[in-house]
């Protein structure tokens, strides 16, 4: 390969903008996950709390 094909074949890539969906997709499927798995998180304690004590109320315990 010559030098022209070389700077051909890297401005067809810079100037090629299907990546470039690719990868904000990626992103914000990222975020999106981390959102969920921080809602579960801070979810999770209450949710743990009311399981407890509807355990406690089936069982009798107050």
């Amino acid at each position: 390969m010559n030098l022209q094909a070389i700077k051909a074949s890297v401005m067809k890539f810079i100037k090629d903008e299907e990546g470039l969906t690719i990868v904000e997709y990626a992103v914000a499927g990222g975020l999106i996950t981390v959102a969920v798995v921080g809602a579960f998180i801070a979810l999770g304690d209450a949710v743990e709390l009311n399981i407890q004590d509807l355990t406690k109320a089936v069982q009798g315990q107050s």
